[in-house]
């Protein structure tokens, strides 16, 4: 019992930290701007208002198209990462082919870059493409990811091969039994990576900065510095769209979040 006080005292203070800037954010979307910029520090408003919410759906006219925009790419990119991450890692995991530990060296190489390093490359890549300013161009770059290749491998390594085995002598191909046995049953390490991989793109502001001109094609990140002006920043905006922003990332992660602990039991270090 004492052990564990030395454990909750160091957590709750750092969930009290953290949790603190998120009740202040939220609740300064509810204060005209005029009691934003005034002086004094009031955590909770004096003048509570629904307004800041209405003018940002009602009078911002391309707040709508960002949110779109963000959930669109977000949600296409989540789903091309757990098709294709988990292919990549069951068939490091699984298949014997010519060139395997290359391919796996160089996507441990790959997770050594810093993805700043490979920015001015991409936005060369897609403007000899043609996809600068485009949902491809914001798509593509981002529908694989080394880090989550890896974490598959880890997951299929450790993943019984009696189910597999059993799949095969009931006439199952390998393509039919990833798809319909390890694939279902690789929901912990699916979920973990689903929420990793969303929050990425629904956070991701370098390469829609470098890409995007369009401000129709803008996502909700660079669409924020919209509401920053020569003169003037609408502190009253920018808290209502950043808890806008946040609720998606809340709800995903409120969703999978039970299969975090199951799949840390299944992405060891067995190689």
């Amino acid at each position: 019992m004492g052990l564990s006080w030395f454990v909750y005292i160091p957590l709750t203070l750092y969930a009290i930290v953290t949790l603190i800037p998120f009740l202040w954010a939220l609740s300064t979307s509810f204060k005209p701007l005029s009691e934003i910029v005034s002086d004094g520090m009031n955590f909770l408003p004096r003048q509570f208002t629904f307004q800041n919410y209405q003018n940002i759906f009602l009078q911002e006219p391309l707040f709508l198209r960002w949110l779109f925009n963000s959930v669109l790419i977000a949600v296409i990119v989540t789903i091309c990462n757990l098709l294709l991450n988990s292919m990549a890692g069951y068939a490091l995991a699984r298949l014997q082919f010519r060139g395997k530990r290359f391919w796996f060296f160089l996507i441990l190489a790959v997770l050594a870059v810093p993805g700043q390093v490979t920015l001015l490359p991409t936005f060369l890549i897609l403007k000899t493409f043609g996809w600068l300013n485009s949902y491809q161009g914001m798509i593509v770059p981002s529908i694989v990811n080394a880090t989550f290749i890896f974490m598959m491998r880890q997951f299929f390594l450790n993943f019984p091969k009696e189910l597999e085995e059993a799949a095969e002598l009931d006439g199952l191909n390998r393509f039919e039994t990833f798809w319909y046995i390890v694939l279902p049953l690789a929901k912990p390490a699916l979920a973990a990576q689903a929420i990793f991989v969303f929050m990425g793109s629904w956070n991701n502001f370098s390469l829609p900065l470098v890409i995007l001109f369009d401000p129709e094609m803008f996502t909700l990140p660079l669409g924020l510095n919209a509401f920053k002006g020569q003169y003037n920043i609408y502190w009253n905006y920018i808290m209502v769209a950043s808890m806008v922003f946040t609720l998606p990332v809340l709800i995903i992660y409120l969703f999978f979040n039970r299969y975090f602990i199951q799949s840390a039991m299944f992405t060891g270090t067995k190689g």
